[in-house]
C-alpha cells in the first residue's frame, strides 16, 4: 500500500485546501528508484521559513491519531485549526493504492480533534459515509441493524467507523480496511532539533544506547557512523546489562554521549530509526539535516532513499537539490498554500545535465 495523494484544509497555517499529488511522476530515465509502481517513493520538500513544511508533514500524520495505537505527539492538537476559522472543521483527504485498488479516505475533525465526518471509497464505490447527520454503508459487505446505523450516525463517542468495522466484522487478511489500519500503524514522523519527537511506528520511548547494546549492534553502529560521516569511534565491548555506550580514547574510557557532537547524536537517532524502518510504510523526517554538514546530508539521503518504504524529508539545504541524488519530479517546493515538484514550477524542460540548484537560486521556479 502506498500513499498517492494527500490534501488538507483549514489546518494550522493552511486556510485553503492544499494538495500533494504523488501519482504523477515524470518520465525521467535516471534515479528510477525514487518511483515505485508509478508512485513517487522518495522526495525532499523545500520552502522558505514559515511556508508550512513542518505543519504539512504533521498534517499527513493526523490519521495516526485515530486509526493507530502507536506513539502520538502529545501537543498535536494545540493550534490545530486555522486561527481565522476556529469553528470550521479541519478536512483531510488521503488516497492510497493497494493491490491495484484505489482507496480514498476522507474525514474532518473539530478543534479538539474529534471526528466530525468520515467516508471511505474503494475504486469509486462507497464503503461507508457519515456526514451531516446521515449515514450510508455498503450493506452487502457490512450488514447491520438500523439501530447500529443510527448510533454510528450520531456517533456520540466519536469513534472511527473504520475501527468499528474492523473490530465488529470478520475480514479477509487482504481487506482494504485492514490495509488502511496497518498503513497508519506503520507510519513514522520524527525530527531531532532542540527536542526529539516522533509520531507512529513504536509504542514506547527507547533509550538508543540500550537498544544498540541489547541488539548486538555496537560494531554495526560504529561502521554506520564511519561510513556516512567519516568519524571513527573505538567502542568498548559492552557487558550484557550495560546501559550506555563507552569509547576508548588513548587508553581513557569515556561515555559516547559526552564526546559526540550534536550532529553525531542526530546520526545516532537516525541509525535507530533506519533499523526500525524495515516495518515502516511511510516516513517523513522534518528538517532531518538541521545539524549535518551538507555532504553528510547527501550521504544520509542515499541511505534513506535506498529503503523500500516511502521516505520524504524537509530541508533548507539546496546542495541536495541535484539530479545526482533525485530528479526534478521528486524535489518539491511548498509556498503560498501550494506544493509542487520542480518540473511543474517552470516551463523549461529539465534534463539530467541541468544544475537545478543553480536554477533554484536564480528564481527559475515559481509555485
Amino acid at each position: 500500500m502506498m500513499l498517492t495523494k494527500f490534501a488538507v484544509k483549514n489546518y494550522r497555517g493552511f486556510e485553503r485546501r492544499i494538495e500533494w499529488d504523488l501519482s504523477r511522476p515524470s518520465s525521467y530515465g535516471f534515479n528510477t528508484f525514487a518511483v515505485k509502481d508509478g508512485i513517487i517513493k522518495n522526495g525532499i520538500i523545500y520552502g522558505p521559513n514559515g511556508s508550512g513544511k513542518t505543519n504539512f508533514g504533521l498534517a499527513i500524520f493526523d490519521i495516526v491519531n485515530h486509526l493507530s495505537q502507536k506513539w502520538k505527539k502529545q501537543d498535536y492538537y494545540l493550534n490545530f485549526v486555522y486561527a481565522g476559522r476556529p469553528a470550521a472543521p479541519v478536512e483531510f483527504e488521503y488516497t492510497f493504492k493497494f493491490n491495484g485498488r484505489t482507496v480514498e479516505y476522507r474525514y474532518s475533525k473539530n478543534s479538539a480533534g474529534a471526528l466530525v465526518s468520515e467516508a471511505l471509497n474503494v475504486d469509486g464505490k462507497i464503503v461507508f459515509s457519515r456526514r451531516d447527520n446521515a449515514f450510508e454503508i455498503d450493506d452487502k459487505s457490512f450488514p447491520m441493524e438500523d439501530t447500529v446505523k443510527k448510533n454510528l450516525m450520531v456517533n456520540a463517542n466519536r469513534v472511527s467507523v473504520v475501527n468499528f468495522l474492523i473490530i465488529s466484522y470478520p475480514l479477509p487478511k487482504d481487506h482494504c480496511l485492514l490495509a488502511l489500519r496497518d498503513f497508519a500503524d506503520c507510519m513514522l514522523w520524527f525530527r531531532c532539533l532542540d527536542t526529539r519527537e516522533f509520531i507512529g511506528l513504536e509504542t514506547n520511548i527507547t533509550i538508543i544506547d540500550t537498544y544498540i547494546i541489547q541488539n548486538n549492534l555496537v560494531d554495526d553502529f560504529a561502521d554506520f557512523i564511519d561510513r556516512v560521516s567519516g568519524q571513527s569511534f573505538k567502542f568498548v565491548t559492552p557487558n550484557v546489562n550495560d546501559k550506555i555506550l563507552l569509547c576508548e580514547i588513548d587508553g581513557a574510557v569515556v561515555s559516547f554521549n559526552q564526546i559526540a557532537s550534536t550532529g553525531t547524536h542526530s546520526l545516532m537517532l537516525l541509525y535507530f530509526w533506519i533499523k526500525e524502518m524495515g516495518k515502516a510504510s511511510f516516513v517523513f523526517i522534518d528538517e532531518f539535516d538541521a545539524f549535518y554538514h551538507f555532504k553528510l546530508a547527501y550521504e544520509v539521503c542515499r541511505q534513506l532513499f535506498a529503503l523500500d518504504c516511502q521516505v520524504f524529508t524537509s530541508s533548507h539545504n539546496t546542495y541536495l537539490m541535484t539530479n545526482d541524488l533525485l530528479r526534478p519530479d521528486c524535489n518539491f517546493i511548498i509556498d503560498d498554500n501550494k506544493i509542487k515538484p520542480l518540473n511543474e514550477c517552470t516551463d523549461k524542460e529539465l534534463r539530467f545535465g541541468h544544475n537545478i540548484e543553480k536554477l533554484f537560486r536564480g528564481n527559475a521556479f515559481r509555485v
